[in-house]
């Protein structure tokens, strides 16, 4: 980071913005430094995204200035706010699917043209693999389409085409969210580079670890206006916490007992095709199994054939002592199966769709007769619903796209509740969502299994699987190669075989 004395890249005073009678963000003054990683955190709702849409001109504040370089500026929409060299990645792509990684990366410059029509290809690509290599994000394909792209590859291209303008200011919201832990070291190493260069980095996340290891100085919103600024080296991640939620660390992993009942799932030996071998396992009512292991150890692949989404080519499963092989995930749903998606957004929810819809999604055969919806009764259950997990707004008539990453979240989570499930699946539950989010989803989690409810836990997170699990069972190339309880569970236990690394 630059030393003391330097004059601020972005100063942002007195912004208010507000979306009818709900307040985003009230006052709030903001300094960003040249060559400074400046991180800001906060619960869903604390207005972080609001502050930094204003500041790439997608928000029209109602109150306040914002200057760049000491000079006084309105940003009036995104094409000015990069005009004046800020750049935004939000976790909304704006990738254009049917072209390809290099088109996409060069899309907004067009400056490969030969003659007035015509795009020299050869060129464009051969620009973006430089590109891509000068910021270390080699391994891209830029003749793809970024249509077929894993996630983390697309927002990878998001990053680069942001980066390909030299930014004087670069605003990353949740960049991580999708990305795998070496995917992550590469954002930061080229986030040290930039800053090195004198970009000013507004980094945005839910994931303090990944804060204390990036940022120079950290400001802490809450309701919509700042808490604080601190420096990491000059607190700690409990600080920050209560700082952010009015909790402490420890409030946040729910007591339980731990009792447990009767099988409810068994897995013997099940495979499909390459993704996943000779698994099996035993799930009680009441228990939470956790399943832990580096991205392509078959997690998600092995919940899917679970779930119906996808069929199992060997082996065999059983539901309360029956036979289980469902057809599709409506006849997993039928018997008692429910499945978190780890995309929420693709495979949980229809973002366009009312809140009331999306919860009474996977219920509606119940909330009728003669295949007719009782509307009240949708009505009834729904608000039930969005009351228990305060739903924010409490509103069952809003868009659900319109609601946060861990509003959104708890919406799909009202949506399986609904379902009366003996067996729930949780994906990355906690992915991109704030803390108070977390701590919510948590108890929600708890108190299913106190209920009896099985629960499958999938999670990247190590403090989350170990926070929350009764067994985990770590998995590395479509294989389960370690058994843990609770008692036994440590960081270092679970890492070692899900590395391959013998003891």
């Amino acid at each position: 980071m630059s030393g003391g004395g330097t004059a601020p890249a972005v100063e942002m005073r007195g912004i208010g913005k507000r979306y009818g009678v709900t307040v985003a963000v009230r006052g709030v003054d903001l300094i960003g430094l040249p060559g400074e990683v400046h991180a800001l955190v906060g619960e869903n709702g604390a207005g972080k995204s609001t502050l930094m849409k204003v500041l790439s001109g997608a928000v029209q504040p109602e109150e306040g200035e914002i200057r760049l370089d000491g000079t006084t500026v309105r940003i009036g929409d995104p094409a000015e706010a990069r005009r004046l060299g800020v750049h935004a990645v939000y976790q909304e792509f704006s990738l254009v699917p049917n072209l390809s990684v290099a088109e996409n990366i060069w899309l907004s410059r067009g400056s490969h043209r030969r003659g007035r029509w015509w795009v020299d290809r050869s060129k464009v690509n051969r620009s973006a693999e430089d590109l891509l290599d000068e910021i270390g994000f080699t391994g891209l394909d830029v003749r793809r389409p970024v249509s077929r792209l894993r996630v983390s590859g697309r927002q990878l291209v998001e990053i680069a085409k942001a980066v390909v303008e030299r930014p004087q200011v670069l605003i990353l919201d949740e960049p991580s969210a999708v990305l795998s832990r070496e995917e992550l070291r590469r954002l930061f190493t080229l986030v040290r580079t930039l800053t090195r260069e004198g970009t000013l980095v507004f980094y945005v996340s839910h994931r303090l670890e990944e804060v204390f290891e990036i940022a120079d100085r950290i400001t802490v919103l809450k309701d919509g206006e700042v808490v604080g600024t601190v420096r990491p080296q000059e607190t700690d991640e409990r600080e920050l916490i209560r700082m952010m939620v009015g909790r402490t660390l420890e409030e946040i992993y729910p007591r339980r007992g731990g009792g447990k009942g009767e099988e409810v799932l068994g897995v013997d030996g099940l495979g499909r095709d390459v993704a996943f071998a000779d698994v099996s396992l035993s799930l009680a009512r009441g228990e939470i199994v956790g399943l832990f292991g580096l991205v392509g150890s078959g997690r998600t692949e092995l919940a899917r054939c679970i779930f119906g989404a996808e069929p199992a080519t060997s082996g065999r499963m059983r539901l309360e002592g029956r036979p289980f092989r469902p057809r599709s995930p409506a006849d997993a749903v039928a018997r008692g199966v429910a499945y978190l998606t780890e995309d929420r957004a693709r495979d949980g929810l229809v973002l366009t769709d009312t809140v009331r819809d999306n919860v009474s999604l996977a219920s509606l055969r119940r909330l009728g007769r003669w295949g007719v919806l009782d509307r009240r009764t949708q009505e009834q259950v729904v608000r039930i619903k969005v009351r228990e997990l305060d739903i924010r707004p409490p509103q069952p008539s809003r868009v659900v796209g319109r609601l946060s990453g861990g509003n959104q979240q708890k919406v799909v989570m009202a949506k399986w509740l609904l379902t009366a499930a003996k067996v729930l699946i949780l994906d990355e539950p906690t992915r991109g969502v704030d803390v108070a989010t977390k701590v919510d989803m948590y108890r929600m989690t708890a108190a299913l299994a106190e209920r009896g409810v099985g629960i499958l836990l999938i999670s990247s997170e190590l403090p989350e699987i170990l926070g929350m699990s009764d067994r985990v069972l770590v998995m590395r190339k479509g294989r389960v190669v370690g058994e843990f309880d609770r008692a036994r569970a440590t960081e270092e236990a679970l890492l070692a075989p899900a590395a391959g690394v013998r003891p």
